[in-house]
């Protein structure tokens, strides 16, 4: 497996991979987290013209995607009922997300992520109980809430290399 840059290219296949998602979540219990057309076909333009979407193929089939942004971000400088780690300098995933669970894509995308900066932070929908267990079991600390520009509160994790 590799991991790349996305291409508009690959809106596609990223659009299905994010479907895919959804119906993962839908079926764990998850019935809100990217709702009414999230992530939509411009948040993936844009994230391809920032140069932050990545994507990873089996052979050249797109089996995961994530976005990979160089902090600071503005929804995480502030959080409540509790604190982040550390104030390091701190890439954030957003739309992480897999075809089919059960792979290691995601972990696979983490690794990747850690190979290229010592402190990542992330997000998820308190519903989301699938991403939740994978943060834990891949050494994320759980560091409070953080409320998305709309409004919406979500669980937000940071791992540093040198604290898993």
């Amino acid at each position: 497996m590799n991991i790349r840059k996305a291409t508009y290219n690959d809106i596609p296949a990223l659009m299905h991979i994010f479907d895919c998602a959804k119906s993962i979540m839908r079926a764990s219990g998850n019935m809100h987290q990217w709702g009414s057309g999230y992530p939509s076909e411009e948040i993936v333009r844009k994230d391809i013209d920032a140069g932050v979407c990545y994507v990873m193929c089996d052979d050249d089939t797109a089996v995961a995607t994530m976005a990979f942004i160089p902090g600071p971000d503005p929804t995480y400088s502030v959080i409540e009922g509790g604190a982040w780690l550390n104030d390091e300098p701190y890439h954030v995933i957003h739309r992480i997300a897999v075809a089919a669970p059960g792979k290691g894509c995601a972990h696979r995308l983490l690794d990747w992520a850690f190979e290229r900066c010592s402190t990542v932070r992330i997000d998820t929908h308190r519903d989301n109980v699938i991403m939740h267990h994978i943060l834990r079991r891949y050494g994320f600390k759980y560091c409070g809430v953080i409320y998305l520009a709309n409004g919406d509160p979500r669980d937000a994790y940071q791992r540093s290399k040198d604290e898993r």
